[in-house]
């Protein structure tokens, strides 16, 4: 592995004149698909881990959803047509057991009960069966890859060239509007709103130390009786939402940031944003894997960003997933173990075919006072304290907890990662 550690020439982006983030909620098409995919991964490596003892070649990491048609109306429309997903990948369907048994993955029942449940789960008043129809399109992978990807006894083998980027801490701007989606996607919040539906979508502009956080939220046209009821709950989830992060957030920052909120603001008279599910999927949008969030739950123009989808990919060997939730984990723990580090860029590169924890090549940039040499000797340390950690990083992917399926790594999966490396 190549380690190289610079300081950054860039300007920090706190200090930027500007800045643009954005991030997709939950019932958003693309955090969807995101979802879907990463869900059939999850449901793969359980039945392989239960049968065989070890996960098997899959990448089920393609996922487009068509929007059906709908009619909402006060007080309650009607779905016309139904959403249509469909599944896209490679996965091991059948293989011959230990008695020369023959086994075969039920993948036409996980996909269409499984994802559908999913989908049921994230949009609790999306009315299945009825408004959603499930297909899928899966295959055996090549047998270059997947003896590749079986050479990897001890340690897995990276299935392809591919790179990774990460930066820690977050801005000011990216935390306000990662906040504001979480918390209007709130169990809580919809216990008491129930009208919000769980797409949501907001873009975050600063400009000096004035911040303007457009959403565009779905409400769910049964709980709104009137137009005037419409925009009397618009005041009230603007008013409780900016309570809520000048207690939570801008609390916590030094320097006082003016924050102005705009809902749904294409609403105009009586043409308001209203639908049946609480999703646009329902009629007015479309998704695909890879146009939402990137692994830390944010779309942020002005970093250096994977571009590759991590979302239904194998937790195995696939670096173009491991190496994201890696380089995160890198970042975050530099910035963590040095208060004085204002940005730290995490850059990772593998090599197919070599080890996952043997990466072509890591850099570290980062903008803070500290030395280069006290920045070498800590970020050699961490780097390879986390590649050492593949097993528990594959783990947390089975088990959900690094976010992919509603992006924003997993607070508590990292705390965890890390009492295990002391």
């Amino acid at each position: 592995m190549h380690l190289r550690v610079n300081l950054g020439r860039n300007v920090v982006v706190d200090d930027m004149p500007m800045e643009i983030v954005e991030r997709k909620g939950k019932g958003h098409p693309d955090t969807l698909c995101d979802g879907a995919a990463e869900e059939l991964s999850r449901m793969l490596c359980l039945f392989y881990r239960e049968h065989t003892g070890r996960i098997l070649h899959h990448n089920v990491d393609k996922c487009v959803l068509a929007g059906g048609r709908s009619s909402p109306q006060l007080g309650g429309g009607a779905i016309e047509e139904p959403i249509y997903v469909l599944l896209v990948g490679r996965a091991t369907l059948e293989w011959r057991g230990s008695q020369n048994e023959i086994w075969r993955v039920p993948i036409g029942k996980m996909v269409l009960q499984g994802i559908q449940n999913w989908f049921q789960r994230q949009l609790p008043n999306l009315p299945i069966p009825g408004a959603l129809m499930v297909d899928y399109r899966i295959k055996r992978g090549s047998e270059d890859l997947i003896a590749n990807y079986d050479m990897g006894c001890d340690v897995p083998r990276a299935n392809d060239t591919s790179l990774a980027v990460a930066f820690a801490p977050l801005s000011v701007t990216e935390q306000l509007v990662k906040e504001a989606e979480m918390f209007l996607n709130s169990p809580a919040l919809r216990v008491e709103l129930p009208a919000i539906g769980e797409d949501i979508k907001v873009m975050g502009v600063r400009t000096g130390r004035r911040i303007r956080l457009t959403i565009a939220a779905a409400f769910i046209d049964r709980y709104v009786r009137s137009v005037r009821e419409y925009y009397e709950l618009k005041e009230v989830v603007k008013e409780k939402l900016k309570q809520h992060l000048c207690e939570n957030c801008l609390i916590k920052f030094p320097v006082e940031y003016e924050v102005e909120i705009e809902l749904n603001t294409a609403d105009e008279g009586d043409t308001i944003y209203i639908t049946v599910t609480g999703t646009s999927a329902e009629c007015g949008d479309d998704g695909q894997v890879g146009r939402g969030n990137r692994i830390n739950g944010l779309i942020t123009p002005y970093r250096p960003m994977s571009l590759e989808a991590a979302a239904g990919k194998n937790p195995v060997s696939h670096v173009g997933k491991i190496y994201q939730v890696m380089a995160q984990l890198i970042a975050n723990r530099l910035v963590e173990a040095q208060p004085q580090l204002r940005q730290v860029y995490c850059y990772m590169v593998s090599q197919i075919g070599h080890p996952i924890t043997d990466p072509q090549a890591v850099n570290i940039e980062y903008y803070g006072d500290v030395s280069e040499t006290e920045m070498r000797q800590l970020a050699s340390s961490v780097v390879e304290q986390v590649l050492s950690q593949w097993r528990e990083i594959q783990d947390g992917f089975v088990e959900g907890l690094w976010g992919v399926s509603y992006p924003g790594m997993a607070v508590a999966c990292q705390a965890e990662l890390a009492k295990k490396a002391v």
